[in-house]
């Protein structure tokens, strides 16, 4: 069933790109986890330890402030989300317990027209790039079936962000295994290349990947075949062998 979930779901993010004619992107994500759950607006937002976050992507002004309070204040399910590695739902932001949670983002989002958030962690094996986050504009409660296709568009964003190809057919994405393998190994190269940790090191070769207009996968391919080394100093990596 799974299965089935996913792929039914991929061919709605490629209908959504395929409406634009480009090739399937976080929007299209976001666009089309708004047609197919009860909400009214998604929102994603790189996150990392090591650096600031930032909003990738929104489908409406509500949403766009709303990731935006979330990174500047600090507070929210977004935050808890990438902090715990799970997800976090608040049907409803006006109700105390969430307003002793997020004492400053519940009012805030509520006055910017969100009354209940969902949010989601990118996560493929060790590396989270990120959170998806939903909102309503009134109370709303996610039932299973709903809560599974919400963790499918997360995981859909997070192969986006990482440069996989989604089949638009819905079929199954080829070598995704040694997809994930291999970032991570070129990760883990990189923690010790530049004397950081695996977050750190893995927003270093999303950088790169996004400076140089390359897909995520390809650097990381050039870093384990060790034709591409990082130095602490980003405006001097490399290709190999300059140092050779």
């Amino acid at each position: 069933m799974t299965g089935g979930r996913s792929a039914r779901i991929r061919v709605l993010v490629a209908e959504q790109a395929a409406r634009r004619g480009e090739r399937i992107a976080v929007m299209d994500v976001c666009t089309a986890a708004v047609a197919a759950l009860p909400i009214d607006g998604a929102g994603v937002s790189a996150m990392s330890k090591a650096s600031a976050g930032h909003p990738l992507y929104a489908t409406d002004l509500v949403s766009e402030r709303v990731e935006e309070l979330q990174l500047t204040l600090g507070e929210g399910p977004g935050v808890d989300a990438f902090a715990l590695g799970s997800a976090v739902l608040a049907p409803d932001l006006r109700a105390d317990g969430e307003r002793i949670r997020w004492p400053v983002f519940a009012l805030e989002a509520v006055t910017a027209g969100a009354v209940a958030a969902f949010a989601f962690p990118l996560r493929i094996s060790g590396i989270s790039p990120g959170v998806l986050d939903l909102y309503s504009d009134v109370p709303v409660e996610l039932d299973s079936g709903e809560l599974a296709d919400a963790m499918v568009f997360a995981d859909t964003a997070t192969l986006v962000l990482l440069g996989a190809r989604i089949d638009p057919t819905g079929g199954p994405i080829d070598g995704l295994g040694g997809y994930r393998a291999e970032i991570n190994q070129a990760t883990g190269m990189l923690t010790v290349q530049l004397g950081v940790g695996i977050e750190e090191a893995f927003v270093r070769l999303r950088a790169y990947s996004y400076a140089h207009g390359r897909r995520l996968a390809e650097v990381a391919a050039d870093v384990v075949a060790r034709r591409r080394r990082f130095t602490p100093d980003p405006d001097v990596d490399r290709s190999v062998p300059d140092d050779a």
